[in-house]
């Protein structure tokens, strides 16, 4: 059994973070540590109480090898090692650690048998990474490593003190506290436009914009880096570094930086060419979005794909028949995302739109418009262009997910999105069929500010048919059974959503 410092101990029963109030304890919640799974009783369950959230102490207690103790008559509980002792009182926001007393976030209380209690004062002060996933319930701990220099020896906490850097006009400050976040930020990339951020615990970011250098900003509260994102980007002795970003005209380059130490706050800083408008997606999942698909940045007019397409039937024509547009995503010096094996993303969603097309082709009632219908790159504009141009009924793009190396999930799964709220009847009656033709998880129907489901005027949905970071995701996507499938799927939505 592994034996930590007492304060690591008291960082182990506590969750630093701000879920949002309401949660009340379920049997499907989870704590694990060191990347283990504890087993927790149906009293025993996590609960948040005014944005905290409460843990088992006996149960984190005597897995690290504790001695807990239970008065019942004071309703006392005591834990003990090598002469130190904590004690807590049901229902006192006072507790007693090492004979100094300490104000507690909440009081402890029971469920059941069990005593729940908060420790995020005693928390703050080890260098334990702690998260809390408010989609699947779990609390995540990580324990810091030994001193070196002694097997039973105290945990220490590692000296994070740094000076916070200037961002171009920014006042930093000089902070002398420990480092107190309680999420990480394990990688950032940026890909299709969208700035992404993969998050190993909850953060509720801040977004905003400077006119004085357009700039967009984001904040990340009780966030700190993370050893994963070292082995993945740069972060020099001031605590800082930069991408520099040549695919995206208007976006030049992207900054980060500990910005603050109390709390520990990282500035992520996109440097914009003009003005940009963005859209934030947090889901609270693991990834944290900035998406500048937006309407700000002025675009010349362009020509139109030189690809094979079907002619939209004439307006006097069989009126009942309907256009659908179906986008391959990505394509020619756009390959779009790289899969755990270094496929392109282009390489799926070209095959599967045409497997689409080819099904959509046996509709008496349905012409099929292709927007690329061989490896060349169309740009948003041209896609969105030639939809609107045909005045088609319904649009739909193909694509791939992908996260960024180093985030604390590896999700699997299918999710559909839309802009416009007429498209979400669209959005859920394709998903529907294609969450279960897949066989992966259904990761839902979301909204999302994507050019091409903006920018269109007819219904419009863009598909996320699996994960190209999962391997388990990417060993379908590729194979000719799984895009059949999703063909099948989306004709089958089709032809629901518009009754045939």
């Amino acid at each position: 059994m592994k034996k930590f410092g007492f304060l690591a101990l008291l960082l182990l029963l506590l969750v630093l973070v701000h879920p949002g109030t309401g949660y009340a304890g379920s049997a499907e919640t989870h704590i694990n540590l060191d990347g283990n799974d504890l087993e927790i009783s149906k009293d025993a369950q996590v609960q948040i109480v005014n944005g905290s959230v409460m843990v088992p102490l006996r149960l984190v207690a005597e897995q690290l090898g504790y001695t807990v103790k239970w008065d019942n008559v004071t309703k006392t509980a005591i834990i003990e090692q090598k002469g130190t002792t904590l004690k807590l009182i049901v229902n006192n926001a006072m507790a007693e650690a090492s004979g100094k007393q300490v104000k507690l976030d909440n009081p402890p209380f029971l469920s059941g048998s069990t005593t729940l209690v908060p420790l995020r004062f005693v928390g703050e002060q080890t260098g334990t990474t702690v998260g809390w996933d408010n989609v699947t319930k779990t609390v995540y701990l990580t324990s810091p490593a030994p001193e070196i220099g002694g097997g039973d020896a105290e945990t220490t906490v590692p000296d994070t003190s740094v000076t916070a850097p200037s961002n171009n006009g920014s006042n930093g400050n000089t902070a002398t506290d420990r480092d107190t976040s309680t999420t990480a930020l394990t990688n950032l990339s940026f890909v299709d436009n969208k700035l992404i951020l993969a998050v190993n615990g909850s953060v509720t970011p801040s977004v905003f914009t400077m006119t004085d250098k357009d700039r967009i900003v984001v904040d990340l509260t009780n966030t700190s880096f993370g050893d994963s994102f070292h082995q993945n980007l740069s972060v020099g002795k001031n605590q800082s570094g930069q991408l520099t970003i040549a695919e995206y005209p208007n976006v030049s380059t992207i900054r980060y930086s500990l910005f603050s130490s109390s709390p520990s706050t990282i500035r992520i800083v996109i440097d914009l060419n003009s003005p940009n408008s963005y859209s934030l997606i947090n889901a609270n999942d693991g990834l944290i979005i900035v998406d500048l698909n937006g309407t700000s940045v002025t675009t010349p007019e362009t020509t139109l794909p030189e690809v094979p397409v079907t002619t939209p039937p004439p307006a006097t024509g069989n009126t009942d028949k309907k256009v659908i547009v179906i986008d391959a995503g990505h394509g020619g010096k756009d390959p779009g995302s790289s899969s755990v094996n270094k496929l392109k993303e282009k390489d799926f969603t070209l095959p599967t739109a045409l497997k689409i097309a080819e099904l959509l082709k046996k509709e008496p009632n349905i012409e099929v418009v292709l927007t690329r219908s061989d490896d060349t790159y169309p740009t948003l504009q041209d896609r969105s262009n030639l939809a609107n141009k045909v005045k088609a009924d319904l649009f739909i793009s193909v694509h791939a997910n992908s996260i960024p190396v180093g985030g604390k999930s590896n999700p699997s799964g299918t999710e559909t999105y839309y802009t416009r709220n007429d498209s979400l009847l669209f959005a859920q009656t394709v998903h529907k069929y294609l969450s279960v033709a897949t066989g992966l998880q259904d990761r839902g129907v979301r909204q999302a500010n994507y050019h091409v489901t903006r920018e269109t005027k007819m219904p419009a949905i863009l598909l996320e048919c699996g994960y190209l970071s999962n391997t388990k995701d990417e060993a379908l996507l590729y194979t000719a059974d799984f895009q059949n499938k999703v063909a099948s799927a989306v004709v089958s939505g089709i032809k629901e959503y518009l009754g045939r």
